[in-house]
């Protein structure tokens, strides 16, 4: 008991003497009595301890120093306060911490010392001034000590000096293997805290990353890669790859092998895709990953050493070819009851409307019939049956379809033609089959028609006997330019995205032939672009380049000599930096057509990426106010949107920036706004764009207005939306007396109900995750001949808009058995939810309605199985996915 006492007067004194010095300074003595009034009896005993354990530190005892420094530590450690404010201790501990930093500094190297260091590198954490990086430098200096114990708050603000210490010590050379010890301390303590971002912060932070993949168990790994893919985004180039790159090595580790191959396209990295195939041994799996392969659209094909038995990689083969995607798509039609054929009038609803406008729709105009062609094409594409083109068993006389084709004038027959194809969408058997009558057409544009018709049917079907190659291959060299361009296209549409060297053997020499005319050199560059798509081929580089050096003046100024470069773009789409040498010799271009080539090229190689700089670069670009001849701020304004769909933040930060070109650009740019608009929010109509497109469809420029029609279009593209259904039906009245605009009109009504509302335009899919880029092609070229509207889409090649096929695919979820058979499930639908570093197990779907499955998936939504009894073989419910039964499930009667 004694011994307390005197600690008490001992202590009481100390304050008594100290009051008395202070006393000249505007006599705070009423303040300090005041002080210590506020404070409960416990926090003065408290504050009163330790103000006498900070007096023994710098007793020259050692003994009492120990006892005192302990004790100390003990009353910091034992301190856990709220998070809101600062433990008791470290705030009566704060006067004093310059008399202990002094008192270290005279100290002899010691155990006593490295403890005194401990204490104060945590008082540092509320202590040190800004920049000092205190807390680490004790920490340095202090005892080897487990750094956890002195609680979460001072690990996460050392982690934070950290960071800074090492890009110091970087930029000075400094050796930095201390910090390294540190960190791995520091990242233990995280992983096994549920705190793996800042694990993955602080890694990032020191560069290295590797680190993290003997930290992870089978209890983080998940949170742990889905944080890295979330912050792939948004990092900048290269470290973008080598965060992907890691999360592709924790799934290994873990045998998560359909969320690694997820990566492994992601990375466009074929190697990883092969040695995925190697390591899993179930069958099972490696059909999913064939279902998965397909729908990314990967020429990928299956060895020996992926799959052992002949018969099962036939059948594996037929997946990643896309064999069975008509037989599925038509399931879920069959599924949802919408397989009755629908005719344009169907679509056009014109009895909605008031007199005016139906009166003038009686006309059997061209221009209105290859309107209807097309919208017939969009709306039935994939059922195989239409009003229009294919004929019914009961009108087996042949009447009905040669007279739609013939109610078409010449380029219009080959559109017509072609939309046979768009109607036998992916069912190559029966698609070349009806086709096959138009070949022994003597109408060379019938023919064409024809041949774009083939190519549009094997669109993501590969086959293994080549009939589109087969069939199309005679054809490219014929004398007529309108059969050449079918034949081409059709190439281009169908071996997409395989970097076919028999095609290129076929089409090279057309760039280089001075008899071509213009407008089939300009496709077969296309076409070449498709098929090599962002493979940054040389060879087809080089014979582009040196096609658009061959131009002549009058040439250079013609719309269709501006898919050249388009072309050339394909080659390198989302490849970065590979561009630049090819962006160089595209500057010693006739400047007609330089700047549009360094456009079209840069927003190319960034397309996907959400590169800031490069989307800063463009806006640059657009800003300028120059005369009228400019084009190239078109490709620019289409390259923000390009470069800016990677993720929702830079998407809603580039509508923003697009509203203010609206406002303050030229023509030429409030003309490509629209369009970016279109791309940046395909297949996902969303209130803000679709109003701002509404109000630009009746703009005072013809071409803004139709360029916003047609983007209404594509952003309704597959929903089936009412609102916008409801605008094109008033904007076809509105412009019944335009036939320009009309055609717009109707080209959008077809793609609102775009395969009657199960198809979608959006080249993301897998939670917006993978970007396919045959489907981005697709959707750039189409966009490209649209800032002409007046020459491509409205003039003779109104058949571009069929390079939309590239992009097509079923919104769906088909959950199929182990037999790859349909099985219906009950799913829960409901809008997506970012869960990213999220503590516990959130929920990922919000506002859910149980359906069984097939099922429609809109923009942004996500299904989850709603039942125990299967597990899905794949992370992310889209599209094909193979259900196996849970041995685990027990049905509870």
């Amino acid at each position: 008991m004694a011994p307390e006492q005197k600690n008490g007067t001992g202590s009481g004194g100390t304050t008594r003497q100290e009051a008395a010095v202070k006393v000249p300074s505007k006599d705070p003595k009423k303040k300090d009595e005041k002080k210590d009034e506020d404070l409960s009896e416990e926090d003065l005993a408290l504050k009163q301890q330790l103000e006498l354990y900070v007096e023994r530190v710098q007793d020259p005892d050692p003994g009492l120093q120990r006892v005192a420094l302990e004790s100390m530590r003990h009353e910091i450690r034992t301190s856990t306060s709220s998070m809101t404010s600062v433990p008791k201790p470290l705030k009566f501990l704060r006067p004093h911490y310059g008399a202990l930093k002094a008192y270290f500094e005279t100290m002899t190297d010691s155990d006593l010392k490295r403890l005194l260091a401990d204490v104060l590198s945590v008082l540092a954490l509320t202590m040190s001034a800004e920049g000092e990086r205190e807390s680490l430098k004790y920490r340095l200096l202090g005892s080897e000590g487990d750094i956890g114990s002195w609680g979460h708050e001072y690990v996460r603000n050392l982690a934070g000096e950290i960071g800074q210490e090492y890009t110091k010590r970087q930029n000075e050379e400094a050796p930095i293997d201390d910090l390294m010890d540190l960190v791995q301390q520091i990242v233990e303590f995280h992983m096994k805290h549920n705190a793996e971002p800042e694990a993955v912060d602080l890694l990032m932070e020191v560069e290295d990353l590797d680190l993290l993949v003997e930290h992870v168990d089978r209890t983080n790994y998940k949170r742990t890669c889905l944080y890295l893919t979330a912050a792939a985004k948004f990092l900048p180039g290269p470290d973008d790859m080598l965060v992907l790159d890691i999360a592709y090595t924790i799934y290994m580790k873990f045998e998560e092998y359909a969320s690694a191959l997820q990566i492994a396209l992601s990375l466009d990295n074929l190697q990883y895709v092969n040695q995925i195939f190697t390591s899993c041994d179930d069958l099972l799996q490696k059909k999913q990953f064939c279902y998965i392969l397909a729908r990314q659209g990967v020429p990928f094909v299956l060895d020996d050493n992926m799959v052992l038995d002949d018969n099962d990689r036939e059948q594996l083969q037929d997946i990643i070819n896309n064999a069975k995607l008509s037989e599925g798509y038509l399931n879920l039609a069959r599924d949802i009851e919408v397989m009755e054929p629908k005719s344009p009038e169907d679509i056009y609803k014109a009895h909605l409307l008031d007199g005016r406008a139906s009166a003038g729709a009686t006309v059997d105009s061209a221009r209105q019939n290859l309107a209807a062609t097309f919208v017939n094409a969009f709306v039935n594409a994939g059922f195989g049956q239409d009003k229009l083109m294919t004929v019914s068993p009961e009108t087996s006389s042949g009447g009905s379809s040669g007279n739609w084709l013939f109610k078409n004038k010449e380029h219009g027959k080959a559109s017509a033609a072609a939309s046979l194809g768009m109607i036998l969408l992916w069912d190559v058997d029966s698609g070349l089959a009806q086709i096959d009558k138009y070949f022994h057409s003597n109408d060379n544009h019938v023919i064409a028609g024809a041949l774009l018709g083939v190519g549009i049917v094997n669109c993501h079907v590969k086959n293994d006997c080549d009939p589109a190659l087969a069939l199309l291959g005679d054809y490219v060299d014929k004398e007529d330019p309108s059969i050449r361009i079918g034949a081409i296209m059709g190439l281009g549409i169908t071996y997409a995205n395989t970097q076919n060297e028999t095609i290129r053997g076929k089409l090279t020499p057309i760039l280089g032939d001075t008899k071509s005319p213009l407008d089939v050199i300009a496709f077969t560059a296309i076409s070449l672009g498709l098929v090599y798509v962002g493979s940054c081929n040389e060879e087809v580089a080089q014979a582009i380049i040196f096609a658009l050096m061959d131009r002549n003046e009058a040439e250079l100024g013609e719309p269709l000599t501006r898919l050249l470069p388009l072309g050339l773009g394909l080659l390198y789409l989302g490849k970065q930096d590979s561009v630049d040498a090819t962006a160089e010799v595209s500057k010693t271009f006739n400047e007609k057509i330089r700047k549009y080539c360094d456009m079209t090229l840069l927003s190319c190689a960034y397309a996907g990426t959400g590169n800031v700089l490069k989307v800063q670069s463009l806006l640059g670009h657009c800003a300028q106010h120059l005369d009228k001849g400019e084009t190239h701020q078109g490709p620019a304004v289409l390259g923000i949107a390009m470069v800016a769909m990677a993720e929702e933040l830079g998407l809603e930060m580039a509508i923003r920036s697009l509203e203010h070109l609206l406002q303050y650009g030229e023509q030429n740019i409030r003309r490509a706004v629209p369009l970016a608009l279109g791309l940046l929010r395909i297949s996902n109509p969303k209130v803000n764009v679709m109003d701002t497109l509404s109000r630009l469809s009746h703009d005072s420029d013809s071409e803004v207005a139709m360029a916003a029609i047609i983007s209404l279009g594509l952003i309704g593209a597959g929903t089936n939306n009412a609102r916008i259904a409801g605008m094109l039906r008033n904007l076809s009245s509105y412009y019944y007396k335009d036939p320009n605009s009309l055609f717009c009109v109707r080209i959008a009504q077809g793609l609102v109900h775009l395969g009657k509302g199960l198809l979608t335009l959006n080249p993301y899919h897998s939670d917006r995750f993978l970007l396919s880029p045959m489907a981005l092609a697709g959707l750039v070229t189409m966009l490209h001949a649209c800032l002409d509207m007046k020459a491509i889409i409205l003039g003779k090649y109104h058949y571009v808009l069929y390079f939309l096929v590239l992009a097509m695919q079923p919104r769906m979820l088909m959950t199929v058995d182990e037999n790859l058979k349909p099985l219906s499930v009950p799913v829960r639908v409901g809008q997506a939810v970012d869960v990213v570093g999220q503590a516990g197990r959130p929920k990922t779907i919000t506002g859910f309605q149980t359906h069984s499955t097939p099922v429609l998936l809109a923009a942004g939504d996500r299904a989850e199985l709603a039942t125990e009894k299967y597990i899905p073989l794949s992370p992310i419910l889209e599209g094909f996915v193979i259900l196996k039964e849970n041995p685990d499930y027990r049905e509870d009667h």
